[in-house]
């Protein structure tokens, strides 16, 4: 996980924009306006992330709050916590 990236783009889109995204990068191989990496799985993974850490934050997180969350959130799902 690039938090640099995921930070960048959070800051750059709305959550509405990273969805339009993640659609774009599905449907053409991984090429949208957001984002670009040659693993479309790669892509699709850091725009998710992004949207979530850009949700959060409008939900009134800081962005290091909204972070730690999605790293929480990673960790449930993983059953580390």
């Amino acid at each position: 996980m690039n938090i640099k990236e995921i930070k960048e783009l959070a800051k750059k889109f709305t959550p509405q924009q990273l969805e339009n995204c993640i659609t774009q990068a599905i449907q053409n191989e991984g090429k949208n306006k957001c984002y670009t990496n040659d693993d479309i799985l790669e892509v699709v993974n850091t725009l998710a992330k992004a949207q979530t850490v850009r949700e959060l934050m409008e939900q009134g997180y800081s962005e290091i709050e909204a972070i730690r969350e999605l790293a929480r959130r990673i960790r449930k799902v993983q059953g580390a916590e």
